[in-house]
């Protein structure tokens, strides 16, 4: 009897450990998956430091509009748990082989055999307004002045939360699939790029856009909807390069949106029902519906659209822009709407019944080195990939973000529109080493201006090696991608991919593939050949040359046999890159001292709310405080304000930092002195109850010497009527 009563409970600690006992107590499985769903903050420092996305050194954070978070998303087999993946959709601009390191490192410390550097795909919305400085890799770093260990650590922690969470809700339940159109969501923004693409197969499809929505819909074992991810290709540019508020652009804010109306008094963050609206092959992509056109105030082009096939203004790029739907209000109401066009397309999925994922769950994963990389098309022609390099036409940006001086998109020759280039290009190109013949080769007809995978110093400038990962839920397929796919990229590799399933017997005629990335590692764009020859922003961005969409279609099609029910072990793998964060460099400066002032104490109220008369829904509640810098706490799963109502006599929050009509903005008054004073902002909504409320500021002060102590402060009580 002992030994039965022992062998009963080493299979209780097991199943509790792999997810089938998920709160530690027997519970029975019927159904074919374990199903888990978590969220975490993961939001760095969001004043003092440069924005990841545009690459522009000018945009250093000032405040925040709207947290970051991560969202986990675990799928296991009920009859074997150990067969699980978990993907994660975090609000950053891009996967990094560094910060996925570290999340691997967590996750397979404390979940030993479970979650492994096989089975954990990060992938991310690209959104452009998130807190930068975090990527491992140094040509990402430059605008930020390198690493920011505290952006970085916030992700990893956020990420890890996310997932510990996932875990800790993992419970028997059912997954669906289904799509639809959502077609005023995106744009081309290389519209003569995607033309170069063979007549016959843009004749196969309507739009030069990917405008379909995917979803698969997380059930509990009665049907209840727990949360669901989605697959939509939109770039995260709504909110412009000017901005300087953390936020999350319009994947982010689709996620806010949904989640809220699911469960509207619950705190951002503090949610139980998960969205996620994932990218996909975002790579020519754009928000900005309304289209490119010229702000060049005095010029006879001002307010007409941009050239074609340079995007120029006057042959220079710097004025051509591309405006969102809501341009004429605001770049975050162009956010917002691009967010309520995902979200009015996974509420047309939700409210209808989709079809039923059955199936293993298989995941494959495995390290590609791009770097002259030797491969045979499929008409047996040998062809190579390059080591990465940056084409001029990098330098050009795009209309979501143009560049500056006047490089231009679709140039393929190095010469110059301006004979100041010849002097000075010299100058730009010996950041990095000279290519040799053999690069010049390669890389053809890319004209090189940075020789990103020749510059090893001070560490690496460019990702070699990439990652390359499928995960299999059923019928369903993931291709997680290391870079941003055009449109014509992604069509081509999910066709590949899938006809390799079902001719090698894997999957039948329902298999359904999607592209998640920029995920993992972040190895920039991946244009088709023809694409590549016109070498716009994403043919000058596709760093390993010509070939590397086939170099992509050739891996992911010799890996489909791993994700066969019979399938065992992983393929080789080239060696994983190197580990560069050890070496990383940082020029941001610490926090030095924080200072009241004479006859102030943090938190005092600087301008206080209106109290003589009553507010009314869309007007904006402002209130100024003696501040603190907000570097000395992230407050991580908290928040650096509150609106608060008097209710029944007691204050509650019903506004947090991460509500989209609140915004915190801090601003250095003395650095001498190390004063500083922060602005909230709330924007009351429509519907806002009548009563009486309140502004609090959630602060910390660093003093000379000492620790870190929080204080709070509260504006005067305010009505609306």
């Amino acid at each position: 009897m002992q030994l039965v009563q022992h062998g009963l409970l080493c299979v209780t600690a097991l199943l509790a450990s792999t997810g089938v006992v998920p709160n530690g107590g027997m519970q029975a499985v019927s159904a074919q998956y374990l199903l888990g769903l978590g969220i975490g903050d993961i939001t760095g420092p969001v004043v003092e430091t440069n924005m990841m996305g545009y690459a522009n050194l000018p945009q250093v954070d000032s405040g925040l509009h709207m947290r970051q978070r991560s969202r986990a998303f675990i799928v296991a087999d009920a009859s074997n748990p150990a067969d699980r993946f978990v993907f994660i959709n975090a609000d950053i601009a891009m996967g990094d082989t560094g910060i996925r390191r570290s999340i691997v490192s967590a996750l397979s410390s404390q979940f030993p055999g479970l979650y492994t550097n096989e089975n954990i795909a990060l992938s991310s919305t690209h959104q452009h307004s998130g807190v930068g400085g975090y990527l491992e890799n140094l040509l990402p770093q430059i605008t930020a002045l390198g690493y920011v260990k505290q952006s970085a650590d916030a992700i990893v922690a956020g990420t890890v939360l996310a997932v510990q969470r996932a875990h800790a809700s993992l419970a028997p339940g059912k997954l669906s699939l289904g799509n639809t159109t959502v077609v005023d969501g995106n744009r081309n923004r290389s519209p003569s790029a995607y033309l170069a693409n063979p007549a016959e197969e843009r004749a196969r499809y309507e739009f030069d856009q990917d405008k379909d929505f995917t979803l698969l819909r997380f059930n509990d074992n009665s049907g209840n909807a727990r949360g669901f991810l989605s697959f939509y290709a939109v770039h995260g540019t709504s909110i412009y390069e000017n901005n300087t508020l953390v936020s999350s652009d319009n994947k982010g804010m689709a996620a806010h949106l949904y989640e809220a109306s699911v469960e509207p008094d619950a705190m951002p963050g503090n949610n139980t029902f998960i969205a996620g609206f994932a990218q996909s092959n975002v790579g020519d992509t754009s928000p900005n519906t309304l289209g490119a056109f010229c702000e060049s105030p005095g010029q006879p082009w001002d307010g007409q659209p941009c050239d074609f096939e340079h995007s120029t203004c006057g042959n220079k790029t710097e004025d051509c822009h591309g405006r969102g739907p809501g341009f004429r209000i605001s770049d975050f109401e162009s956010n917002r709407i691009i967010a309520q066009h995902q979200v009015d397309g996974a509420k047309t999925l939700m409210s209808q019944p989709l079809t039923e994922v059955t199936g293993p769950v298989k995941w494959v994963h495995t390290y590609m080195n791009m770097s002259f990389r030797e491969f045979k098309l499929p008409n047996g022609t040998t062809v190579q990939t390059c080591p990465p390099a940056m084409g001029f036409s990098f330098a050009g940006g795009t209309t979501d973000g143009p560049g500056a001086f006047d490089f231009i998109q679709g140039d393929n020759s190095s010469n110059p529109q301006n004979p100041f280039w010849e002097i000075v290009k010299g100058e730009i190109r010996a950041v990095t080493p000279f290519p040799n013949q053999q690069q010049i080769d390669c890389q053809f007809p890319k004209p090189i201006l940075l020789n990103t995978g020749f510059a090893h110093f001070p560490y690496e400038w460019s990702p070699s090696t990439v990652d390359i990962q499928m995960l299999r839920v059923g019928q369903f397929v993931i291709l997680v991608m290391p870079g941003e796919l055009t449109t014509m990229s992604g069509r081509r590799l999910r066709h590949a991919v899938r006809a390799k399933l079902i001719s090698e017997g894997v999957l039948g005629d329902d298999a359904y593939v999607v592209i998640a990335g920029p995920a993992n590692t972040y190895a920039h764009y991946v244009a088709t050949p023809e694409e590549y020859n016109v070498q716009r922003y994403e043919g000058a961005s596709t760093i390993f040359g010509r070939w590397t969409l086939d170099s992509y279609i050739d891996k992911y099609s010799s890996l489909v046999s791993f994700l066969s029910p019979s399938a065992t072990g992983q393929p080789d793998s080239d060696p994983a890159p190197p580990e560069q964060t050890s070496k990383a460099i940082s020029l941001q400066t610490p926090v030095v001292f924080d200072a009241a002032g004479i006859g102030r104490s943090f938190g005092d109220v600087l301008t206080d709310v209106r109290t003589s008369s009553a507010y009314k829904a869309g007007e904006a509640v402002i209130a100024t405080f003696v501040g603190a810098n907000p570097r000395n706490n992230l407050r991580l799963e908290q928040t650096f304000l509150t609106v608060d109502q008097l209710v029944n006599g007691q204050w509650k929050a019903v506004r947090s930092d991460s509500h989209p009509s609140t915004t915190y903005q801090w601003t250095r008054t003395s650095t001498i002195l190390g004063t500083s004073s922060v602005n909230i902002t709330w924007v009351i909504e429509d519907g806002t109850p009548s009563g009486t409320y309140r502004l609090t500021y959630f602060g910390d002060s660093k003093p000379l010497i000492g620790d870190i102590k929080p204080f709070v402060g509260h504006s005067s009580n305010f009505v609306i009527a």
